[in-house]
């Protein structure tokens, strides 16, 4: 269950911006192919389709491949819950690898269990065609933008 200070302070119209910019995205999320699937109060789902070119040599997804997906999921999933010109940064998480993934997609569910003015903590469970794959927990600092 999300936190209930994220649940309060969704914005549905940043969530839904989020998900209309899959088309937009640039850098390592689109070299990924990560794209936002759903939006909710605390929660975001993201999919990324398994590559050749994402496998390592033994045909087993890159550890790292999971965990740049976990911490991009860490940090957009506050962005509809924080003032705008706010940015979250990752200060820290940890990533459980918990079964290969060879083939197919993966889904990462983030939620928010804790949100403050500065802080964020989030859970993010990583499912590979629907077997448990990887398990992530994180620390987000949200700052004000800095005066101009």
């Amino acid at each position: 269950m999300p936190d209930p200070r994220a649940v309060e302070a969704f914005d549905s119209k940043i969530a839904d911006a989020f998900l209309r910019a899959n088309e937009k995205q640039t850098g390592l999320p689109a070299f990924l192919g990560a794209r936002f699937v759903a939006f909710t109060p605390g929660v975001l789902r993201a999919e990324l389709d398994v590559r050749d070119d994402l496998l390592t040599p033994f045909k087993n997804m890159h550890g790292g491949v999971i965990s740049a997906l976990c911490d991009h999921v860490l940090g957009c999933v506050c962005y509809p819950h924080m003032r705008r010109g706010q940015w979250a940064a990752t200060t820290e998480f940890k990533l459980n690898l918990l079964a290969p993934v060879t083939g197919g997609t993966l889904a990462a569910s983030a939620e928010i269990v804790s949100l403050t003015r500065a802080t964020a903590v989030v859970q993010i469970r990583v499912e590979n065609d629907g077997r448990l794959a990887a398990l992530a927990q994180g620390t987000v600092l949200i700052r004000d933008p800095k005066p101009a």
